[in-house]
C-alpha cells in the first residue's frame, strides 16, 4: 500500500520520539555489521514504479494520493532532513536544498542516472542498497521490471467485493478506495472473459476467482497481496457455502446487500482464495498495522484478528506473511509467527522508526522464531525527495543497522553465539525468503 499518508497514523508519535537518521547511539559489533552489509538481501515488500510507464499508477491497487490530505504530519527528517540528506549523499553525491528547487534537482539527477545506466538503471539502484531481489507489489508487471531481480506480487482484494459497494463506503477514504477496487475488478472480469457477474457462487469462484489466480501464477506471480484492512476489519471468519451462496444470489439479482450479510460473502471468498493459493504455491501477503488516510481503522488491522484464519485446518497448506509487522501491534505478531505457516516482515518500519527503535521491535521476533522473519522496505513515495529509489536505499541502510543492534545485544547477553547471529542475519535478509518462495528450486 502506498504510504504517502501513512504518517497520519504515525507522524505525531514519531515527531515526539525524534529521528536519529540512519545512525544509532547503540553499539554494533563491527565484524557482525560487516557481515550483515555483505548479505545480498531479498526485499519482501516494495511498491516499484515501472521505468517504462509514464505517470505510472500500477504500483498499487489502493493508492493514497487521492485520499484527503492532512498537512504537516511528515516528520522533520522527511522534509529534507537527516535521512533525506544522507540518502542523497549516498546516491547522488550531494545534499539537497529544501523546497521546489530540490525536487527539480532530483529530477535532473535521476534523468542523468537513467541515461548513464540505461536498461540497467533499476539494477543499479538495487546494487547501491545491497538488494538482490525485490518483490514488487504491482497491478501488472512491465517489460522494464525483469525477473529474477523483480518478482511480482499482484492484488486480490477486488474479487472479495463483486457487487455494489456503496454501503461499505463509510468514510471519505473508503469512497475513494472502492472506486479503485471497482476499476481493478472490472479488469479482472475482462481478463476472465466475463461481461457480467456469474449467476452462481460456484461459477464466480471457478471462472473468475480461481481463473484469475491461475493466470497470475502463470504470469510470474510468487505471492498475492491483500490490502483488506483499508476496506474492512481483518477478522475473517469461516462462512459456509450455503450462507455465502444465499448472499451471492441476492447480490447477483441486484439486491442491495447489507454490510453484515455482505461480510459473509467476503469471508467465504477470502477463504476460497487462500485455499487455492496454497494449492498452486502462491504465498498470501496481508497488510497489518497502521495505514494511510485520515480514517484508517487501526483497531481492525491488528494481526491477532487473523488468528482464526491462521488456525483453520483447511489453510495449513497456505503460507501467510503479515506485512509491516502489525505495528503498533508488533507484539501480537510475535505470537502469530510461532504458527508453522505464518511469517512477518518489517517493511516500512525501517523508514518510520530509528534503527534503535526497530531493533527493539525485532528482538522478540529474533528470539522466538527468526526463521519466520523477512526483511522488507515498503519502498515508495514518502515525501518530497524520497521516492522509490531513495527509500529502497534508506530502508536497507536503517534495517541492516537495526538488525546489527539487535543481534549484537543478543550475543553480548549470551542469548546466541556469534555464529548464530550471522546465521540469523542471513536468514532474515535472504534465506527465509528463498525458502518461502522457492527461489532456489528449478523453474523458480
Amino acid at each position: 500500500m502506498s504510504v504517502r499518508m501513512r504518517w497520519v497514523a504515525a507522524g505525531i508519535v514519531l515527531a515526539c520520539m525524534g529521528f536519529a537518521g540512519v545512525g544509532s547511539a547503540q553499539e554494533v559489533d563491527p565484524g557482525l555489521m560487516k557481515y550483515i552489509n555483505s548479505v545480498k538481501a531479498v526485499d519482501n515488500h516494495a511498491h516499484v514504479f515501472a521505468p517504462d510507464v509514464p505517470d505510472d499508477k500500477g504500483y498499487d491497487a489502493l493508492r493514497c494520493d487521492p485520499l484527503p490530505a492532512t498537512p504537516g504530519l511528515f516528520p522533520a527528517p522527511f522534509r529534507f532532513g537527516v535521512d533525506t540528506q544522507t540518502t542523497w549523499k549516498a546516491l547522488y553525491g550531494k545534499v539537497p536544498e529544501s523546497g521546489e528547487q530540490a525536487e527539480k534537482e532530483r529530477d535532473a539527477m535521476l534523468a542523468g542516472l537513467r541515461k548513464a545506466h540505461g536498461d540497467n538503471y533499476y539494477d543499479w539502484i538495487l546494487d547501491q542498497a545491497g538488494v538482490e531481489t525485490v518483490l514488487a507489489n504491482r497491478v501488472a508487471m512491465t517489460p522494464g521490471l525483469k525477473a529474477p531481480r523483480f518478482r511480482w506480487v499482484p492484488f486480490r482484494d477486488a474479487l472479495l467485493f463483486p457487487f455494489d459497494n456503496k454501503g461499505l463506503e463509510t468514510t471519505p477514504d473508503r469512497r475513494e478506495l472502492f472506486k479503485m477496487e471497482d476499476e481493478l475488478r472490472g479488469t479482472y472480469f475482462a481478463q476472465a472473459g466475463m461481461k457480467a457477474v456469474p449467476a452462481s457462487l460456484d461459477e464466480y469462484v471457478e471462472k473468475v476467482v480461481n481463473a484469475t489466480l491461475r493466470r497470475l501464477k502463470d504470469g510470474g506471480a510468487v505471492a498475492l497481496k491483500f490490502e483488506a484492512a483499508y476496506l474492512r476489519s481483518l477478522d475473517f471468519r469461516r462462512a459456509t457455502h450455503e450462507e455465502a451462496e444465499a448472499v451471492y444470489r441476492r447480490g447477483a439479482d441486484g439486491t442491495a446487500l447489507k454490510p453484515r450479510e455482505y461480510r459473509i460473502l467476503q469471508d467465504y471468498l477470502f477463504h476460497a482464495v487462500a485455499v487455492e493459493a496454497g494449492k498452486i504455491g502462491l504465498v498470501i501477503h496481508i497488510h497489518t498495522g497502521a495505514g494511510c488516510g485520515e480514517y484508517f481503522d487501526i483497531a481492525g488491522s491488528d494481526p491477532m484478528l487473523l488468528d482464526r484464519a491462521f488456525n483453520d485446518e483447511s489453510l495449513r497448506g497456505t503460507k501467510f506473511v503479515m506485512l509491516h509487522g502489525g505495528s503498533p501491534f508488533e507484539r501480537h505478531a510475535t505470537a502469530m509467527i510461532l504458527k508453522p505457516n505464518v511469517y512477518v516482515d518489517f517493511s516500512v518500519l525501517g523508514l518510520e522508526f530509528s534503527p534503535s527503535e526497530l531493533a527493539r521491535i525485532l528482538r522478540p521476533w529474533l528470539e522466538f522464531m527468526p526463521e519466520h522473519v523477512l526483511y522488507g522496505t515498503d519502498a515508495d513515495f514518502f515525501s518530497p525527495g524520497m521516492g522509490w529509489q531513495e527509500t529502497t536505499w534508506l530502508g536497507a541502510k536503517k534495517s541492516r543497522t537495526a538488525l546489527g543492534i539487535a543481534l549484537t545485544a543478543m550475543v553480548r547477553e549470551r542469548v546466541i553465539s556469534e555464529a548464530r547471529a550471522k546465521e540469523i542475519a542471513e536468514r532474515v535478509l535472504r534465506g527465509n525468503a528463498w525458502d518461502l518462495y522457492g527461489f532456489g528450486k528449478a523453474g523458480k
